[in-house]
């Protein structure tokens, strides 16, 4: 017996058991930290669980979470073996800072798709840009979310106090809920094109994407490690036709830094593989590179990633 992972925390149980001879393992049974059920994250494991289940001869399973901050603390307390993580939240997970009291024991398999910073607002609001959030109902994320921390820096950029806007801290679907009933105005999330809540959403509902301007995204990089970059929604992303600016931030694959190496070198093997299976169900996917998939500065690759970085490079 090489290794025995259990956690249980919750009532939710994520085991991985390593047996056998070598340096191959048997993996039993272990979870993927995904997100809310209308996100990219949640069908991005779903594909990536079932893949993994079919190639690796185990029961994988994809769970429903509250997004990168939580994802990060379940990968590093064992109740994932993998989660989906915006890079900005990572690399606070490995320094210590902001949600983190402490540093996280969590490192990076690939670096997957960057992921749009989405401004959602009614179409009969009167809100024009990100400044006039002061004093409004919205929703900036729920807790221990990477939307949260993502919408708190472009607020402080816009020069909004977060404690100055009415804040439902709401995931994306009970986000969705809210703006159709009336309750919020507008509401941030941050995540892959397209999201599937937001493509309903935008088809059947007058609604409007603000822009975050370039000068938000400097402030934002300035204060918080050039991770952003300044990018279009692409024409035609959920049926839009005008033009609008917005922030982006890469999203990573964690795993926790003592997950065995030859399993972290299998699950990736297994990942680039079947990325075009994955994409038909989640188009994100189809942006995995593997030339690309090594950039996760400042968060560390785990041996095993390098492993199969370094077998597979051409």
């Amino acid at each position: 017996m090489r290794r025995a992972l259990t956690a249980a925390i919750g009532g939710v149980v994520a085991l991985v058991t390593l047996a056998g001879c070598g340096s191959s393992p048997v993996i039993d049974r272990f979870s993927i930290a995904g997100g809310g059920v209308t996100g990219v994250y949640y069908g991005f494991g779903e594909q990536l669980a079932g893949v993994l289940s079919s190639r690796l001869d185990s029961i994988v399973t994809v769970d429903e979470t509250d997004g990168s901050v939580d994802n990060l603390f379940r990968v590093s307390d064992g109740r994932a073996l993998l989660g989906f993580a915006q890079s900005d939240a990572a690399a606070d997970a490995v320094a210590g800072t902001g949600a983190f009291a402490q540093p996280l024991g969590v490192l990076a398999a690939a670096r997957l798709y960057d992921e749009y910073v989405h401004v959602v607002v009614r179409s009969d609001s009167d809100i024009a840009q990100i400044s006039d959030f002061t004093g409004r109902a919205v929703s900036l994320g729920a807790p221990n979310s990477g939307v949260s921390i993502v919408a708190t820096r472009v607020l402080d950029a816009a020069g909004v106090a977060p404690m100055n806007v009415d804040d439902y801290e709401l995931g994306l679907a009970d986000s969705i809920d809210a703006l159709r009933a009336g309750d919020i105005e507008g509401f941030f999330w941050v995540g892959g094109l397209p999201t599937p809540g937001l493509a309903e959403l935008f088809a059947d509902m007058p609604t409007r994407l603000l822009s975050v301007e370039s000068g938000v995204v400097d402030h934002v990089n300035a204060a918080h490690g050039g991770v952003y970059r300044l990018a279009e929604f692409p024409i035609g992303a959920y049926g839009r036709t005008e033009p609008t600016v917005t922030m982006t931030v890469p999203n990573y694959l964690m795993v926790a830094e003592d997950a065995p190496d030859e399993l972290v070198r299998e699950v990736l093997e297994v990942l680039f593989d079947s990325r075009s299976i994955i994409a038909t169900e989640v188009p994100a996917a189809a942006l995995l590179d593997r030339r690309q998939a090594i950039f996760t500065d400042p968060v560390a690759l785990h041996p095993g990633a390098v492993t199969y970085y370094s077998e597979t490079r051409r």
